[in-house]
């Protein structure tokens, strides 16, 4: 008779769609999000964390082009019948906090949120269900001061953590404007704004796609349709030729200065007078901005950037990164964006009844990091602790004693807690942690009351790059008077 099998053991690994972060990339993702947190500090921003879990209801339907159920958001049915979901931004969370505690709240209210959220769509590379994002918000202020401050403050918050000027420039454009050249064009009527919504959406994304695909295959997705290399057929927005060439005018509408695109913008816009409103929120944005020294080197006006978001009611903006790097095919080509947002006016007024204005940014963590990796600008110290080996087991207090008094100098240190019988193994544990130093102490050295230094680095450096005369003359390892151990340590590791 056949035994019965077990049950089957779980299979070890990562659900498709997420991943795990290790020692060194959590140590970056801090370091810059703590140098974020202090810029938006210093604006006079307060730090907000809500629950990951939100009511399906307070979430919205605001995830463009999700085909996945539960308009992509990971969501299920508690006990009590209602919808709940992981959170899928941090903006839909802040307009229920702004609703829930308005009367408590001073306005407008100023916060900042950094944290993961989840999203249930199709993973792919570089795309994954879970990621971290660093929001601020201002809830409760009309004024496009608001607006400029979001921008000026992401400026900072860019340099703060090591992307030097001339290296990004945040592109400021203003979603009246555009509804207003879609009037002109035909395609947007003020009495009634949800008319023409699904050809609005065509010409949004075709104008998202300007960089990639050029004014002609902008046309041709304005138009009926375009055909990419693969064969496969996308839809257009059936727009005429004349409708379209108002839509190109304005994607092509960047000039030389601030107050030169805003002229070309205004004249584009006619007669409409959502349109004018946008181009007179543009300009005194970029008056804001030049009297606090935020000249075009940094912030500029520019109508390609549209955010594909349908909530965004004014201003919306995008922090670029205009350095090359090589992408996988190694090809030169810019890093992109790296950080978006705008004023979305009508996002609180889903619970209160009324408009409450708001604008905010919002920072793709791991794509700014990747961004300092690519430059080599991660200034985070990502070595592992020093590691003091174990050559016998029954002086792990002394050895533990040694920990202690490097701990208490500020050094990260730990003692080898495996079977410290394979002094090789011990070192081999060093190697994997990064350690920078080993502390090795033997019967000889403690009768000496001394310790041996193996600055790990050097010998790793000297043993792939010296000739055997430089090995002799650059010993990776050095005695020292036990007493001496926390002021050499620290000398080894640049502290000294």
């Amino acid at each position: 008779m056949a035994k019965d099998k077990g049950p089957r053991r779980p299979r070890a690994e990562t659900p498709k769609g997420f991943r795990d972060y290790f020692g060194a990339e959590v140590t970056e993702r801090k370091a810059m999000l703590d140098k974020i947190a202090e810029v938006y500090h210093r604006h006079g921003f307060d730090p907000l964390e809500t629950s990951a879990v939100e009511t399906v209801e307070a979430l919205g339907k605001f995830l463009p082009d999700v085909d996945r159920p539960n308009e992509g958001v990971f969501a299920w049915q508690d006990e009590d019948k209602d919808w709940l979901a992981l959170r899928y931004d941090l903006t839909a969370p802040l307009a229920r906090v702004a609703a829930q505690y308005r009367n408590d709240l001073a306005s407008p209210y100023r916060r900042y949120a950094m944290g993961p959220v989840w999203r249930n769509e199709k993973p792919g590379p570089g795309r994954f269900r879970q990621f971290y994002q660093c929001d601020a918000d201002t809830v409760g202020s009309a004024s496009v001061a608001a607006d400029a401050e979001i921008c000026a403050m992401l400026a900072d918050a860019l340099e703060e953590v090591g992307i030097p000027r001339g290296d990004y420039v945040v592109r400021v454009n203003n979603r009246k404007v555009l509804n207003g050249v879609m009037e002109v064009a035909g395609i947007f009527d003020p009495a009634d704004p949800e008319k023409f919504t699904h050809e609005r959406g065509i010409v949004l994304r075709a104008i998202d796609k300007f960089d990639r695909l050029g004014p002609e295959g902008v046309r041709a997705l304005l138009g009926a349709g375009r055909k990419d290399e693969s064969g496969d057929f996308t839809k257009g927005a059936g727009l005429s030729e004349a409708q379209a060439d108002v839509v190109l005018g304005f994607i092509s509408a960047k000039r030389d200065s601030g107050t030169a695109t805003v002229a070309r913008l205004r004249e584009l816009a006619g007669g409409s007078q959502i349109g004018l409103e946008g181009t007179q929120e543009l300009e005194t944005i970029a008056e804001l901005l030049a009297a606090q020294g935020y000249g075009p080197d940094r912030i500029t006006i520019d109508p390609s950037v549209v955010r594909g978001l349908g909530y965004y009611t004014g201003p919306v903006f995008e922090a670029e990164l205009t350095f090359e790097i090589l992408d996988e095919k190694g090809q030169k080509r810019q890093f992109g964006s790296v950080a978006g947002g705008g004023r979305y006016d009508d996002l609180v007024k889903r619970f209160t009844g009324q408009s409450v204005p708001a604008t905010g940014v919002s920072i793709g963590v791991d794509r700014l990091l990747a961004a300092l990796r690519a430059k080599g600008r991660s200034q985070t110290d990502t070595r592992g602790p020093v590691v003091v080996t174990v050559m016998d087991r029954d002086r792990m207090a002394e050895y533990q004693a040694m920990a202690a008094d490097l701990r208490r100098a500020g050094i990260r240190a730990e003692v080898y807690l495996g079977n410290p019988k394979n002094f090789g193994n011990q070192l081999k544990y060093a190697d994997k942690r990064n350690s920078p130093v080993a502390v090795i102490q033997g019967g000889d050295e403690a009768s000496r009351g001394a310790v041996i230094l193996k600055d790990l680095f050097l010998g790793a450096k000297i043993a792939a790059e010296a000739s055997h005369e430089e090995w002799k003359s650059q010993p990776a390892q050095t005695e020292v008077p036990r007493e001496d151990l926390v002021a050499a340590v620290r000398q080894m590791l640049g502290q000294g």
